[in-house]
Protein backbone atom coordinates (compact mmCIF):
# COMPACT_ATOMS: atom_id res chain seq x y z
CA UNK A 1 0.00 0.00 0.00
CA UNK A 2 1.32 3.47 -0.92
CA UNK A 3 1.96 5.83 2.02
CA UNK A 4 0.80 9.37 1.30
CA UNK A 5 2.23 12.69 2.48
CA UNK A 6 -0.21 13.32 5.31
CA UNK A 7 1.22 16.81 5.82
CA UNK A 8 -1.29 17.91 3.17
CA UNK A 9 -3.96 17.43 5.83
CA UNK A 10 -2.41 20.35 7.74
CA UNK A 11 -3.16 22.93 5.05
CA UNK A 12 -6.53 24.48 4.39
CA UNK A 13 -8.74 22.63 1.93
CA UNK A 14 -8.60 25.45 -0.59
CA UNK A 15 -6.12 28.23 -1.32
CA UNK A 16 -7.12 31.74 -0.22
CA UNK A 17 -7.44 33.19 -3.72
CA UNK A 18 -9.34 30.16 -5.01
CA UNK A 19 -11.83 30.68 -2.19
CA UNK A 20 -12.20 34.36 -3.10
CA UNK A 21 -12.70 33.51 -6.78
CA UNK A 22 -15.43 31.02 -5.90
CA UNK A 23 -17.28 33.54 -3.72
CA UNK A 24 -17.10 36.22 -6.41
CA UNK A 25 -18.28 33.83 -9.14
CA UNK A 26 -21.27 32.76 -7.04
CA UNK A 27 -22.23 36.38 -6.36
CA UNK A 28 -21.93 37.28 -10.05
CA UNK A 29 -24.24 34.42 -11.05
CA UNK A 30 -26.87 35.88 -8.76
CA UNK A 31 -26.16 39.45 -9.89
CA UNK A 32 -25.40 39.38 -13.63
CA UNK A 33 -24.51 42.56 -15.44
CA UNK A 34 -22.90 44.39 -12.51
CA UNK A 35 -19.29 45.45 -13.07
CA UNK A 36 -16.95 44.07 -10.43
CA UNK A 37 -13.77 46.01 -9.68
CA UNK A 38 -11.01 43.51 -8.94
CA UNK A 39 -8.51 44.83 -6.43
CA UNK A 40 -7.98 41.47 -4.79
CA UNK A 41 -5.44 39.19 -6.46
CA UNK A 42 -2.15 40.84 -7.35
CA UNK A 43 -2.37 40.27 -11.10
CA UNK A 44 -1.17 43.06 -13.36
CA UNK A 45 -3.37 44.93 -15.83
CA UNK A 46 -0.78 46.57 -18.10
CA UNK A 47 0.48 44.59 -21.14
CA UNK A 48 4.04 43.54 -21.82
CA UNK A 49 6.23 46.37 -23.08
CA UNK A 50 7.22 46.82 -26.75
CA UNK A 51 10.83 45.68 -26.19
CA UNK A 52 9.68 42.46 -24.56
CA UNK A 53 7.05 41.75 -27.24
CA UNK A 54 9.63 42.34 -29.98
CA UNK A 55 12.08 39.96 -28.31
CA UNK A 56 9.42 37.28 -27.86
CA UNK A 57 8.42 37.52 -31.53
CA UNK A 58 12.07 37.28 -32.60
CA UNK A 59 12.57 34.22 -30.42
CA UNK A 60 9.51 32.51 -31.86
CA UNK A 61 10.74 33.22 -35.37
CA UNK A 62 14.19 31.83 -34.51
CA UNK A 63 12.57 28.62 -33.35
CA UNK A 64 11.09 28.13 -36.82
CA UNK A 65 14.50 27.89 -38.56
CA UNK A 66 16.99 25.05 -38.15
CA UNK A 67 19.98 27.38 -38.08
CA UNK A 68 18.60 29.47 -35.19
CA UNK A 69 16.57 26.83 -33.37
CA UNK A 70 17.17 26.36 -29.62
CA UNK A 71 16.43 23.15 -27.77
CA UNK A 72 17.09 22.62 -24.08
CA UNK A 73 18.51 25.68 -22.34
CA UNK A 74 21.12 25.47 -19.56
CA UNK A 75 19.29 24.37 -16.42
CA UNK A 76 20.55 27.30 -14.34
CA UNK A 77 19.67 29.82 -17.04
CA UNK A 78 20.95 31.39 -20.24
CA UNK A 79 24.46 32.74 -19.44
CA UNK A 80 23.63 35.95 -21.33
CA UNK A 81 20.58 36.60 -19.16
CA UNK A 82 22.42 35.65 -15.97
CA UNK A 83 25.14 38.16 -16.83
CA UNK A 84 22.58 40.86 -17.66
CA UNK A 85 20.94 40.45 -14.25
CA UNK A 86 24.32 40.46 -12.48
CA UNK A 87 25.25 43.65 -14.38
CA UNK A 88 21.93 45.19 -13.32
CA UNK A 89 22.84 44.56 -9.68
CA UNK A 90 26.33 45.96 -10.21
CA UNK A 91 24.92 49.18 -11.64
CA UNK A 92 23.40 49.64 -8.18
CA UNK A 93 26.78 48.93 -6.56
CA UNK A 94 25.73 45.44 -5.46
CA UNK A 95 28.45 42.88 -6.31
CA UNK A 96 26.73 39.85 -7.83
CA UNK A 97 28.48 37.31 -10.05
CA UNK A 98 26.59 35.75 -13.01
CA UNK A 99 27.25 32.30 -11.48
CA UNK A 100 25.26 33.43 -8.43
CA UNK A 101 22.15 34.12 -10.55
CA UNK A 102 19.67 31.34 -11.34
CA UNK A 103 16.82 31.81 -13.82
CA UNK A 104 13.46 30.44 -12.70
CA UNK A 105 9.85 30.30 -13.82
CA UNK A 106 8.88 32.70 -11.02
CA UNK A 107 9.34 33.59 -7.37
CA UNK A 108 6.52 31.37 -6.08
CA UNK A 109 8.07 28.28 -7.65
CA UNK A 110 11.50 29.01 -6.19
CA UNK A 111 10.20 29.77 -2.69
CA UNK A 112 8.84 26.24 -2.58
CA UNK A 113 11.63 24.45 -4.44
CA UNK A 114 14.38 25.97 -2.26
CA UNK A 115 13.08 23.94 0.68
CA UNK A 116 14.90 20.94 -0.87
CA UNK A 117 18.19 22.45 0.32
CA UNK A 118 17.30 22.21 3.99
CA UNK A 119 16.72 19.38 6.45
CA UNK A 120 13.03 19.11 7.34
CA UNK A 121 13.83 19.43 11.02
CA UNK A 122 14.85 23.06 10.38
CA UNK A 123 11.83 25.22 11.32
CA UNK A 124 10.51 28.05 9.17
CA UNK A 125 10.20 31.51 10.72
CA UNK A 126 7.45 33.51 8.99
CA UNK A 127 6.54 36.97 10.34
CA UNK A 128 2.75 37.35 10.09
CA UNK A 129 0.68 38.64 8.37
CA UNK A 130 2.33 36.81 5.46
CA UNK A 131 1.76 35.54 1.94
CA UNK A 132 -0.08 32.24 2.60
CA UNK A 133 2.06 30.18 0.22
CA UNK A 134 5.03 30.55 2.61
CA UNK A 135 3.28 28.64 5.37
CA UNK A 136 1.50 26.19 3.05
CA UNK A 137 4.72 25.12 1.33
CA UNK A 138 6.37 24.46 4.68
CA UNK A 139 3.37 22.64 6.09
CA UNK A 140 3.31 20.37 3.04
CA UNK A 141 7.02 19.74 3.66
CA UNK A 142 6.34 18.74 7.27
CA UNK A 143 8.15 21.65 8.90
CA UNK A 144 7.45 23.35 12.18
CA UNK A 145 6.52 27.00 11.65
CA UNK A 146 7.28 29.87 14.01
CA UNK A 147 5.25 33.06 13.57
CA UNK A 148 7.05 36.09 15.01
CA UNK A 149 4.91 39.20 14.98
CA UNK A 150 5.21 42.54 13.24
CA UNK A 151 5.38 46.00 14.77
CA UNK A 152 2.04 47.55 13.79
CA UNK A 153 2.92 50.90 15.35
CA UNK A 154 6.12 50.99 13.32
CA UNK A 155 4.59 50.24 9.91
CA UNK A 156 4.42 46.43 10.24
CA UNK A 157 8.18 45.95 10.45
CA UNK A 158 8.95 42.25 11.08
CA UNK A 159 10.11 41.79 14.68
CA UNK A 160 13.29 39.85 15.43
CA UNK A 161 12.57 37.18 18.09
CA UNK A 162 14.13 37.57 21.51
CA UNK A 163 15.08 33.89 21.56
CA UNK A 164 17.94 32.68 19.35
CA UNK A 165 16.72 29.92 17.04
CA UNK A 166 18.25 28.43 13.91
CA UNK A 167 15.59 28.66 11.22
CA UNK A 168 14.70 29.33 7.63
CA UNK A 169 13.60 32.98 7.80
CA UNK A 170 11.10 34.48 5.34
CA UNK A 171 11.28 38.22 4.78
CA UNK A 172 9.36 40.13 2.09
CA UNK A 173 10.00 43.79 1.28
CA UNK A 174 7.93 45.54 0.06
CA UNK A 175 5.71 43.19 1.97
CA UNK A 176 2.75 41.23 0.73
CA UNK A 177 0.16 41.87 2.20
CA UNK A 178 0.94 44.83 4.49
CA UNK A 179 2.86 46.98 2.02
CA UNK A 180 5.56 47.48 4.66
CA UNK A 181 9.14 48.11 3.54
CA UNK A 182 12.03 46.93 5.68
CA UNK A 183 14.28 49.77 6.76
CA UNK A 184 18.05 49.38 6.79
CA UNK A 185 17.93 49.20 10.58
CA UNK A 186 15.35 46.39 10.45
CA UNK A 187 17.34 44.34 7.93
CA UNK A 188 20.58 44.89 9.86
CA UNK A 189 18.94 43.31 12.93
CA UNK A 190 17.72 40.31 10.91
CA UNK A 191 21.11 39.81 9.22
CA UNK A 192 22.88 39.92 12.60
CA UNK A 193 20.33 37.42 13.96
CA UNK A 194 20.79 35.06 10.99
CA UNK A 195 24.59 35.15 11.20
CA UNK A 196 24.51 34.62 14.98
CA UNK A 197 22.09 31.68 14.80
CA UNK A 198 23.42 30.18 11.52
CA UNK A 199 19.97 30.73 9.99
CA UNK A 200 19.26 31.43 6.32
CA UNK A 201 17.05 34.29 5.13
CA UNK A 202 14.82 33.81 2.10
CA UNK A 203 14.38 37.41 0.98
CA UNK A 204 11.35 37.80 -1.29
CA UNK A 205 12.10 40.85 -3.44
CA UNK A 206 9.27 40.37 -5.94
CA UNK A 207 8.11 43.98 -5.47
CA UNK A 208 11.48 45.73 -5.16
CA UNK A 209 10.90 47.85 -8.27
CA UNK A 210 8.17 49.79 -6.46
CA UNK A 211 10.61 51.24 -3.93
CA UNK A 212 11.44 54.78 -4.95
CA UNK A 213 12.91 56.27 -1.77
CA UNK A 214 16.71 56.15 -1.62
CA UNK A 215 16.84 55.24 2.07
CA UNK A 216 14.85 52.00 1.59
CA UNK A 217 16.87 48.94 0.45
CA UNK A 218 15.64 47.26 -2.74
CA UNK A 219 17.97 44.30 -2.25
CA UNK A 220 19.10 42.68 0.99
CA UNK A 221 22.60 42.60 -0.52
CA UNK A 222 22.83 46.35 -0.06
CA UNK A 223 23.62 45.55 3.56
CA UNK A 224 26.86 44.17 4.93
CA UNK A 225 26.79 40.52 5.89
CA UNK A 226 23.82 39.55 3.73
CA UNK A 227 26.01 37.56 1.32
CA UNK A 228 26.77 35.19 4.21
CA UNK A 229 23.19 34.47 5.23
CA UNK A 230 20.61 35.37 2.56
CA UNK A 231 19.08 34.07 -0.66
CA UNK A 232 17.23 36.67 -2.72
CA UNK A 233 14.25 35.64 -4.84
CA UNK A 234 12.78 37.99 -7.42
CA UNK A 235 10.38 37.91 -10.32
CA UNK A 236 9.46 39.77 -13.48
CA UNK A 237 5.76 39.14 -12.84
CA UNK A 238 5.09 42.51 -11.19
CA UNK A 239 8.20 44.41 -12.27
CA UNK A 240 7.63 43.77 -16.00
CA UNK A 241 4.13 42.33 -16.37
CA UNK A 242 5.22 38.68 -16.66
CA UNK A 243 2.35 37.15 -14.65
CA UNK A 244 1.18 35.29 -17.76
CA UNK A 245 4.69 34.81 -19.12
CA UNK A 246 6.46 33.51 -15.98
CA UNK A 247 10.12 34.23 -15.50
CA UNK A 248 12.12 35.17 -12.43
CA UNK A 249 15.54 34.80 -10.85
CA UNK A 250 17.20 33.76 -7.62
CA UNK A 251 20.53 34.93 -6.25
CA UNK A 252 22.54 32.51 -4.09
CA UNK A 253 25.93 33.99 -3.10
CA UNK A 254 29.11 31.92 -3.23
CA UNK A 255 29.81 33.05 0.35
CA UNK A 256 26.64 31.40 1.67
CA UNK A 257 27.67 28.15 3.33
CA UNK A 258 26.19 25.93 6.04
CA UNK A 259 27.59 22.70 7.52
CA UNK A 260 30.61 23.11 5.26
CA UNK A 261 28.43 23.02 2.15
CA UNK A 262 28.03 25.70 -0.51
CA UNK A 263 24.33 26.46 -1.04
CA UNK A 264 25.21 27.77 -4.50
CA UNK A 265 26.81 24.45 -5.48
CA UNK A 266 23.91 22.54 -3.95
CA UNK A 267 21.43 24.57 -5.99
CA UNK A 268 23.38 23.96 -9.20
CA UNK A 269 23.13 20.24 -8.46
CA UNK A 270 19.43 20.57 -7.67
CA UNK A 271 18.58 22.48 -10.84
CA UNK A 272 20.60 20.22 -13.12
CA UNK A 273 18.68 17.26 -11.68
CA UNK A 274 15.17 18.56 -11.14
CA UNK A 275 14.58 20.93 -14.08
CA UNK A 276 15.26 21.31 -17.79
CA UNK A 277 15.46 25.07 -17.50
CA UNK A 278 13.20 27.93 -18.58
CA UNK A 279 12.35 28.11 -22.28
CA UNK A 280 14.53 30.06 -24.68
CA UNK A 281 11.58 32.22 -25.79
CA UNK A 282 10.77 33.40 -22.27
CA UNK A 283 14.40 34.04 -21.39
CA UNK A 284 14.88 36.15 -24.50
CA UNK A 285 11.83 38.18 -23.49
CA UNK A 286 13.27 38.56 -20.00
CA UNK A 287 16.60 39.69 -21.42
CA UNK A 288 14.84 42.62 -23.09
CA UNK A 289 13.67 43.84 -19.68
CA UNK A 290 17.28 44.46 -18.65
CA UNK A 291 18.17 46.47 -21.75
CA UNK A 292 18.36 50.25 -21.46
CA UNK A 293 15.13 50.67 -23.42
CA UNK A 294 13.46 47.86 -21.50
CA UNK A 295 14.22 49.53 -18.17
CA UNK A 296 12.69 52.80 -19.40
CA UNK A 297 9.55 50.97 -20.48
CA UNK A 298 9.01 49.01 -17.27
CA UNK A 299 9.55 52.17 -15.21
CA UNK A 300 6.48 53.55 -17.00
CA UNK A 301 4.52 50.48 -15.89
CA UNK A 302 5.55 51.11 -12.31
CA UNK A 303 4.34 54.71 -12.55
CA UNK A 304 0.83 53.51 -13.47
CA UNK A 305 0.61 51.39 -10.34
CA UNK A 306 2.18 54.10 -8.17
CA UNK A 307 -0.45 56.56 -9.40
CA UNK A 308 -3.09 53.99 -8.54
CA UNK A 309 -1.77 53.84 -4.99
CA UNK A 310 -1.82 57.62 -4.67
CA UNK A 311 -5.36 57.80 -6.04
CA UNK A 312 -6.64 55.10 -3.70
CA UNK A 313 -4.89 56.48 -0.63
CA UNK A 314 -6.49 59.87 -1.28
CA UNK A 315 -9.90 58.21 -1.37
CA UNK A 316 -9.24 56.37 1.90
CA UNK A 317 -8.05 59.61 3.48
CA UNK A 318 -11.24 61.36 2.37
CA UNK A 319 -13.28 58.51 3.82
CA UNK A 320 -11.39 58.75 7.11
CA UNK A 321 -10.15 55.16 6.96
CA UNK A 322 -6.89 53.88 8.47
CA UNK A 323 -4.36 51.97 6.37
CA UNK A 324 -0.72 51.02 5.87
CA UNK A 325 1.32 50.51 2.71
CA UNK A 326 0.75 52.22 -0.62
CA UNK A 327 4.00 54.15 -0.37
CA UNK A 328 6.91 52.25 -2.00
CA UNK A 329 4.45 49.39 -2.42
CA UNK A 330 1.70 48.18 -4.76
CA UNK A 331 -0.43 47.00 -1.81
CA UNK A 332 -2.64 48.93 0.60
CA UNK A 333 -3.49 47.28 3.91
CA UNK A 334 -6.68 48.82 5.31
CA UNK A 335 -7.92 48.53 8.87
CA UNK A 336 -11.48 47.18 8.79
CA UNK A 337 -13.75 49.95 10.08
CA UNK A 338 -16.04 49.77 13.11
CA UNK A 339 -14.39 46.61 14.41
CA UNK A 340 -15.59 44.55 11.46
CA UNK A 341 -13.94 41.25 10.61
CA UNK A 342 -11.96 40.68 7.41
CA UNK A 343 -14.52 38.47 5.68
CA UNK A 344 -17.37 40.71 6.87
CA UNK A 345 -15.66 43.69 5.26
CA UNK A 346 -15.01 41.60 2.13
CA UNK A 347 -18.74 40.88 1.86
CA UNK A 348 -19.70 44.53 2.32
CA UNK A 349 -17.26 45.63 -0.37
CA UNK A 350 -18.43 42.95 -2.80
CA UNK A 351 -22.19 43.15 -2.23
CA UNK A 352 -22.59 46.88 -1.66
CA UNK A 353 -19.87 48.29 -3.93
CA UNK A 354 -18.81 45.40 -6.22
CA UNK A 355 -15.19 45.72 -5.09
CA UNK A 356 -13.08 42.59 -4.66
CA UNK A 357 -10.38 42.83 -1.98
CA UNK A 358 -8.45 40.20 -0.02
CA UNK A 359 -9.44 39.47 3.61
CA UNK A 360 -6.53 39.93 5.97
CA UNK A 361 -7.46 36.76 7.86
CA UNK A 362 -6.21 34.82 4.84
CA UNK A 363 -2.68 35.99 5.65
CA UNK A 364 -2.68 34.52 9.14
CA UNK A 365 -4.43 35.11 12.45
CA UNK A 366 -2.74 38.48 12.93
CA UNK A 367 -4.28 39.67 9.65
CA UNK A 368 -7.80 39.48 11.08
CA UNK A 369 -9.41 42.92 11.13
CA UNK A 370 -7.52 44.09 8.04
CA UNK A 371 -8.11 43.86 4.29
CA UNK A 372 -5.70 44.12 1.36
CA UNK A 373 -6.17 46.09 -1.85
CA UNK A 374 -3.98 45.49 -4.91
CA UNK A 375 -2.98 48.50 -6.99
CA UNK A 376 -2.30 46.43 -10.11
CA UNK A 377 -5.80 47.10 -11.47
CA UNK A 378 -6.62 49.47 -14.33
CA UNK A 379 -6.43 53.17 -13.45
CA UNK A 380 -10.10 53.81 -14.17
CA UNK A 381 -11.10 50.87 -11.94
CA UNK A 382 -9.00 52.15 -9.04
CA UNK A 383 -10.52 55.62 -9.41
CA UNK A 384 -14.03 54.17 -9.43
CA UNK A 385 -13.27 51.91 -6.46
CA UNK A 386 -12.14 54.97 -4.51
CA UNK A 387 -15.41 56.75 -5.26
CA UNK A 388 -17.42 53.70 -4.22
CA UNK A 389 -15.59 53.41 -0.90
CA UNK A 390 -16.27 57.07 -0.14
CA UNK A 391 -19.95 56.40 -0.90
CA UNK A 392 -19.98 53.37 1.40
CA UNK A 393 -18.54 55.47 4.18
CA UNK A 394 -21.00 58.30 3.62
CA UNK A 395 -23.91 55.84 3.58
CA UNK A 396 -22.52 54.28 6.81
CA UNK A 397 -22.15 50.76 5.49
CA UNK A 398 -19.00 50.81 7.60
Amino acid sequence: MISMNLNYLKVKESYLFADIRKRVEEWQKENPGKKVLRLGIGDVSQPLTPSVIKALHEAVEEQSHAETFHGYMPECGDPVLRKAIADWYRKRNIPVDPEEVFISSGASDELGDLLHLFERSLPAMIPEPAYPAYADANLMDGRKIIFPGTDIENGFQPLVPEEDLTALIYLCSPDNPTGAVCTKECLEKWIAYAIRTKSVILFDAAYESFVYEDNIPRSIYELEGAQECAIEISSLSKTAGFTGTRCGYTVIPMDLQRDGLSLNAMWVRNRTTRTNGVSYILQKGALAVFSEEGQKEVSQLHEVYRRNAQTFMQALDEAGLSYAGGKNSPYIWMKCPCGSGSWETFDILLKQAQIVATPGAGFGESGEGWIRFSMFAKEEDVEEAGRRIIRLRNEKYF
